[in-house]
C-alpha cells in the first residue's frame, strides 16, 4: 500500500536510496546538496511503500504564477505502473490556480510520451520557445 506524504523532512540516506537508481549522479554526487534542495523547495510529494520512498516529484514556484517542475522520479521496480502519473495529477491539482507549470527534462520517446500524457504541451511543437543554461 502506497502512502503519500508532503513532508520535506526526508533523510539524506532515503533521498540516495531513490536518485541513485535512477542514475541521477549529479544529485548524488553531493548528498547535503541534495537535502538541502529538498529542504529549500517550494513542495515536495513523496511516494512510501511502508518505509521505502519509491517516488517523489519535487517543485519550485513563486507560489502564484508560476510552478518548475524540478524533479520526477520512480524507483525502476515501480515505474510503468501509474506512480508517476499519480505524482503529477496531484501535484497540479494542488497548484491547480498557479497558470504555468513547466518542466525541462531529457528529450527521449519514453519522456516525451509520458508529459505529454500528462497533458503538457512540448516547446518544440510551436507554442513556445525554451532557452536553458546548463554548467
Amino acid at each position: 500500500m502506497l502512502t503519500f506524504k508532503t513532508t520535506k523532512d526526508i533523510a539524506t540516506a532515503d533521498l540516495l536510496s531513490l536518485y541513485t537508481p535512477v542514475g541521477w549522479r549529479s544529485y548524488t554526487s553531493e548528498p547535503e546538496k541534495l537535502t538541502q534542495a529538498i529542504k529549500q523547495s517550494y513542495y515536495v510529494l513523496s511516494a512510501w511503500e511502508d518505509e521505502r520512498l519509491v517516488g517523489l516529484i519535487r517543485c519550485i514556484s513563486d507560489g502564484l504564477t508560476i510552478l518548475y517542475v524540478q524533479d520526477l522520479l520512480v524507483l525502476p521496480d515501480y515505474q510503468n505502473q501509474g506512480l508517476g502519473s499519480q505524482l503529477m495529477q496531484q501535484t497540479f491539482e494542488t497548484f491547480k490556480d498557479i497558470r504555468q507549470k513547466v518542466l525541462i527534462t531529457s528529450d527521449a520517446p519514453d519522456v516525451r510520451h509520458f508529459y505529454e500524457k500528462q497533458a503538457m504541451n512540448s516547446c518544440d511543437q510551436g507554442q513556445a520557445v525554451a532557452f536553458y543554461r546548463e554548467y
